[in-house]
């Protein structure tokens, strides 16, 4: 079978037929259209969603002491579980399925000033790793605290980007001094601008993070507020979860069954859950979306089945000088998907142009920066050029199965 005689036919109807094989091209291509803006929509929220997880950190739990609720040991109920920076060394040591530990310390409205600026600031005292665990990446030409700001007890500082620009505006902040309740400290590095998600204690973005051993010298400080770890794999985070009742109830004396004695933020459980909650979105977008191309699905079918009626001669005489069946099913299915992804292709064209059009309009808004944009991908592609396909074959299978059952004998005599 030669396609080109397949297209000339095609052409042949399309100037017949051109009102209703138009409204069947602007349909399919509206189909499509719809389809690929709403898993645009669904891709561009979940990739910005996704970012947005990674601000507060990635694949890890935050632990924080609570009270016990059970006498254990001849030890009484209500006690504080407090932990020190002796917690996070008795865990690296006795967890070795732990990657990264640290603690942290906070405190709130702690004076900032750098000249005629002053800001009462959350600041909080942290270890080397919460660059990687905590997302705290430094702008090019700076840097986070290190550990040998850990061991001399620096005054070494790293400020959030909006606390930054609070203090400095466009200035370059690193390399300059500010008083940290009247006392010196240095800038080392300015964090990125980052949406979180989750937080605790406000966004990452406000903060000032100092050395925890300086935080500790400083502010007289004895426990830390909390603790961040990060484990070497994240498959079996209940598991791991019981672990820390375990091991940190053999060094506090509690009961390990005691729930309260403990408060535990799995992060990973809960971006698990967020991806699972934006695949449900993508996959309910795509379902209206299908619904609108099934539309335009019908229309080509009609299509076919008035072409099929127009032309039961010319199939007759085919038939009659020795056509198979095949090339008669053949011929209007491959005519069915030439109209469908014609179509088809319309409306991806559109999407693309007003999706990357869209990408490249100056707007500032908080909402577009935490929804994100709708981003297509390539993946979206072959979704919809699979879902073309599978309906092109359905719309036309049936109208071809019925041209190929013409009789012969009963299509001449047909008018």
């Amino acid at each position: 079978m030669r396609f080109s005689i397949i297209y000339n036919v095609f052409m042949r109807d399309l100037r017949k037929q051109k009102k209703r094989i138009t409204l069947t091209f602007v349909a399919l291509g509206w189909g499509t259209l719809s389809i690929m803006l709403l898993l645009g929509f669904g891709e561009g929220l979940s990739q910005q969603l996704t970012i947005n997880q990674r601000g507060l950190g990635q694949g890890i739990v935050i632990l924080w002491g609570g009270s016990t609720t059970k006498a254990y040991k001849g030890m009484g109920e209500g006690r504080s579980i407090r932990f020190t920076e002796k917690e996070v060394e008795y865990l690296r040591n006795k967890m070795p399925e732990l990657k990264e530990v640290g603690g942290e310390y906070s405190r709130w409205q702690v004076n900032i000033e750098n000249g005629d600026i002053s800001r009462s600031v959350h600041v909080t005292g942290v270890y080397p790793n919460f660059e990687e665990m905590r997302n705290h990446i430094p702008q090019m030409g700076g840097r986070m605290i290190n550990d040998l700001d850990m061991q001399l007890k620096r005054r070494t500082i790293f400020l959030g980007h909006d606390l930054k620009e609070d203090l400095f505006g466009d200035e370059d902040a690193v390399g300059k001094q500010i008083l940290v309740q009247s006392m010196p400290f240095t800038v080392v590095g300015v964090g990125h601008d980052k949406m979180q998600m989750g937080m605790y204690g406000g966004p990452d973005v406000d903060k000032a993070s100092i050395p925890a051993t300086t935080f500790a010298t400083i502010f007289g400080q004895r426990y830390l507020n909390n603790i961040i770890i990060q484990p070497h794999s994240i498959d079996n985070m209940e598991a791991l979860e019981k672990r820390f009742f375990e091991v940190l109830g053999q060094r506090f004396k509690f009961d390990p069954t005691d729930d309260r004695a403990l408060w535990v933020w799995d992060v990973v459980s809960n971006q698990r859950e967020m991806s699972n909650m934006l695949l449900g979105i993508k996959i309910f977008l795509g379902i209206i979306g299908g619904l609108t191309l099934f539309i335009a699905g019908v229309g080509v079918a009609n299509i076919m089945y008035v072409s099929i009626k127009e032309r039961t001669r010319e199939i007759g005489v085919k038939m009659a000088l020795g056509a198979k069946k095949s090339y008669i099913l053949m011929q209007f299915l491959i005519e069915a998907l030439i109209i469908t992804f014609l179509g088809g292709g319309m409306g991806m064209s559109v999407s693309y142009i007003m999706t990357e059009g869209f990408k490249r309009v100056p707007l500032q808004s908080d909402v577009l920066d935490f929804m994100g944009r709708p981003t297509l991908s390539w993946e979206i592609g072959l979704i919809v050029v699979a879902i073309l396909g599978i309906m092109g074959i359905l719309a036309g299978f049936f109208p071809a199965l019925k041209a190929a059952s013409v009789n012969p004998v009963e299509s001449l005599r047909y008018e």
